[in-house]
C-alpha cells in the first residue's frame, strides 16, 4: 500500500524544514521539494495535499519564483502559506501589491470558524505575520476566512478546489493553535489517516539501505554536522562495519567538536564501524595565507577535504 505523503513546495522561505517536520508531528509523511521541480514527479507522489512555503519575493514581479497553474486542476488540497499564498492569489485573478502597512510579530486576525482549516479555533486568535505585501482582493471562487485590520485577506479557502492560503505563519510557535491549523489542513482537507510514524520511517530507510549495499562497502564523508552524522548512524545500523567514515579535522571546527564526534563515532562509542579521524590542520592552514579570496578558500577547502578522503589513513588518528 502507497504511504499517504503530504509535498512541500518550496520558494525560498526559511521555514520549509519547520512546515515539514510540524505535518510529520501530525503522524504524515512529508517530504520538500524545490518549487522547480517537474510537475510529473510531485505528481508521481500522488500526494494527499501540497503546502506552499513562503518567501521573500513579490509574487507580481516577473521575475519571482512560481509554478505551472496545471497543479490547481489535479484536485489535490493545496494549501499556500505566507508568499505561497499571495502566488496562489495572484495566478489565480485575485490582487496582491505592496501593503500600505507593513505587519510583522504577532497580530490578532479574525478567523470564520466555520473553514475547515479553523475548525476548533477561537474566533480571535494570535497569528505570526512577516510581510510587507499584501492581498487586496482574494481571487474569483474565494471564500475570505480571516482578516486583520491591516490585512482584508489573512486567509481564504475555494473549499470546491481544496485551495486554501492564509497570509500568517501557522508553523511557527508564536501562532497560538497553529499546529491545529496544519493538522486541519492534512486531517480535514486532505483526508490523512495520521498512520505514519518517525520510527517505522527509520526502520524501513535502514532495511532499504541495508538491500540496496547488499555486501558492498560504503566510505562516508563525516563532517560532525547534522545530514551527514544521521546519514552515517543510519548507515551504521543498516550495514556495520562494512561502512568507514572519516572525519577531517581542518583546523576551522567548533570547540571540543573533534572529541564528541570521536566519542560517539570512534571506538567505543555507540557504533560499531570503520572511523577514521584525520588531523589535516596544518594542511588545511599552509594554504590560508596566499589565498586571494573567499571562494578561492572555499575551493582550498574543498579540494583539501577530497585529498583527505582519498589519502585517509588505515587506523584511526587522534
Amino acid at each position: 500500500m502507497q504511504q499517504e505523503t503530504v509535498i512541500v513546495l518550496d520558494f525560498g522561505g526559511q521555514y520549509n524544514q519547520l512546515i515539514a517536520r510540524r505535518v510529520r508531528e501530525c503522524n504524515v509523511y512529508c517530504e520538500i521539494y524545490s518549487y522547480r521541480t517537474d510537475l510529473a514527479k510531485i505528481k508521481a507522489k500522488n500526494p494527499k495535499g501540497i503546502i506552499f512555503t513562503g518567501g521573500p519575493n513579490s509574487a507580481y514581479l516577473p521575475d519571482s519564483p512560481t509554478i505551472d497553474p496545471e497543479i490547481y486542476t489535479w484536485g489535490v488540497p493545496v494549501l499556500g502559506i505566507c508568499y505561497g499564498s499571495q502566488l496562489m492569489m495572484h495566478m489565480l485573478g485575485g490582487k496582491v501589491c505592496k501593503a500600505p502597512e507593513r505587519e510583522y510579530g504577532k497580530t490578532v486576525v479574525d478567523l470564520d470558524t466555520t473553514s475547515p482549516l479553523f475548525d476548533g479555533l477561537p474566533n480571535q486568535n494570535v497569528c505570526w505575520m512577516s510581510h510587507n505585501d499584501y492581498i487586496e482582493q482574494a481571487a474569483p471562487g474565494f471564500d475570505i476566512i480571516a482578516h486583520t485590520p491591516n490585512c482584508p485577506v489573512a486567509a481564504a479557502q475555494d473549499a470546491a478546489r481544496g485551495l486554501y492560503c492564509v497570509q500568517f505563519h501557522p508553523e511557527v510557535l508564536h501562532t497560538e493553535n497553529g499546529t491545529k491549523i496544519l493538522h486541519n489542513f492534512v486531517y480535514k482537507v486532505c483526508g490523512c489517516a495520521g498512520t505514519w510514524k518517525m520510527d517505522s520511517f527509520v526502520e524501513n530507510s535502514v532495511n532499504a539501505l541495508r538491500e540496496k549495499i547488499g555486501n558492498g562497502k560504503v566510505l562516508c564523508a563525516l563532517s560532525g554536522g547534522v545530514d551527514s552524522s544521521v546519514c552515517a548512524a543510519m548507515l551504521a545500523k543498516a550495514i556495520g562495519k562494512q561502512l568507514t567514515c572519516v572525519f577531517v579535522d581542518h583546523g576551522l571546527l567548533r570547540k571540543n567538536e573533534r572529541e564528541q564526534v570521536c566519542e560517539v563515532f570512534g571506538e567505543g562509542g555507540q557504533f560499531d564501524i570503520n572511523f577514521v579521524c584525520v588531523d589535516a590542520r596544518e594542511r588545511f592552514t599552509a594554504s590560508w595565507p596566499v589565498l586571494p579570496s573567499r571562494s578561492a578558500s572555499v575551493k582550498s577547502l574543498a579540494k583539501s577535504s577530497s585529498v583527505c578522503l582519498r589519502t585517509r589513513p588505515r587506523r584511526s588518528v587522534l
